[in-house]
This record gives C-alpha cells, sequence and structure tokens, in this order.
C-alpha cells in the first residue's frame, strides 16, 4: 500500500515545516492528487489518520483534492478537463490531443496558527 508511504512523507515535510515555525499550530493540510496519480484517497486518508493517532499530529485535517486528467489540443491550444473518456478537443474538434495533466501529488497549502 503505497498510499501508506505516501501519508508518511506528507507528514516528513510537515515535520520540517514545523521545525522553521517553532510554537505554530498545524490545522489542516491540503493535497492536491491527479485522477492519474493511481492513489487510493481513501486508502491515504486511512494511513495518514492512523499515522496522526496518538501524536502531537492528530487533530491535523486531511484535506483531499481531486484534480482531473486535462488534454491539450495542438490545433487551437486550448487544455480542458477530459469528462467521460472524451479526448476530443471541445473547441475545435482536434483528435490528436495530448495529456497535459492529471497526475498531481502536491501539498498545495497548510493551514496553520502562529504563536
Amino acid at each position: 500500500m503505497h498510499e501508506l508511504s505516501i501519508a508518511m512523507s506528507v507528514l516528513e515535510s510537515l515535520k520540517g515545516e514545523a521545525q522553521r515555525r517553532p510554537g505554530s499550530k498545524f490545522l489542516k493540510v491540503g493535497l492536491r492528487i491527479g485522477e492519474l496519480a493511481g492513489i487510493d484517497k481513501d486508502a491515504l486518508t486511512f494511513g495518514f489518520e492512523a499515522l496522526v493517532k496518538e501524536t502531537e499530529w492528530q487533530s491535523l485535517a486531511l484535506d483531499i483534492e481531486s484534480v482531473p486528467r486535462r488534454q491539450r489540443c495542438p490545433n487551437c491550444n486550448l487544455t480542458f478537463a477530459v469528462k467521460d473518456y472524451e479526448f476530443t478537443c471541445p473547441n475545435c474538434g482536434g483528435q490528436e490531443t495530448a495529456c497535459a495533466g492529471g497526475d498531481e501529488l502536491d501539498i498545495a497549502y497548510l493551514e496553520l496558527e502562529e504563536p
């Protein structure tokens, strides 16, 4: 289950940030995860909650934003979200679109209270 290692990496990043901001209370961490990233959001949430349980991070909330797959049309340069596996450009009807995103795995934001 690689979701647990992802949760561990997120916590390690936050621990580094906590060292730079002593005395701050960390409230929420937001992740941006693309649909092509191959991550089970429920498994990630479960792993994260298991890791923070009964630690100083227990009150930290995890917020996950899903990012759709995006395609780019070389004809008109439009970037669009893919819905129902429709890869045709909705602007010009171009058939030869290329993947332009949807594989993200980023820490999008961190909410904290500073002393």
